[in-house]
């Protein structure tokens, strides 16, 4: 019997997946505790449809960390820290970094997708990357200037 699960169910599959599992199985576990639903033809055409709104939704997600990913590449964030002879007092974060580059783009970057080349503790210019996407990543470099 083909059934529709409604959650996930160990060893069978995941949800909104349709799974091919014997009648008894069906209708004496997966029906009466809800996880499942006959397979029939409204099941069948809710399922399509949900995988087409997920792929076009994610295709627009692409598209979108794609253009923002153009907007990022080979840009310059400028920060204005405090130092002495050419050294930070403390050091420049991903967080900030991430910051700047928000203000910047008009766009929210989380200061984990940010990954720095290496520490900033000195003042100068830095390469950075920002990970967008899976499979989508622009550079940009910071430059780290006197207050």
């Amino acid at each position: 019997m083909k059934v529709l699960l409604k959650q996930d169910v160990k060893n069978i599959g995941k949800k909104n997946e349709i799974h091919e599992v014997s009648d008894g199985y069906a209708r004496n576990f997966l029906f009466p505790r809800g996880l499942a639903a006959p397979a029939d033809a409204t099941a069948l055409n809710m399922v399509r449809t949900k995988n087409e709104a997920k792929e076009h939704h994610a295709a627009e997600a692409l598209a979108a960390a794609q253009k923002l990913a153009e907007t990022i590449k080979d840009s310059t964030v400028v920060i204005k820290s405090k130092g002495n002879g050419g050294r930070l007092f403390g050091k420049i974060t991903a967080k900030e970094v991430a910051l700047h580059l928000s203000q910047q783009v008009n766009h929210e970057i989380d200061k984990r997708k940010v990954d720095l080349e290496r520490e900033i503790k000195e003042f100068g210019t830095y390469n950075a990357t920002v990970k967008l996407h899976p499979g989508v990543t622009s550079s940009f470099k910071v430059k780290v200037e006197e207050q």
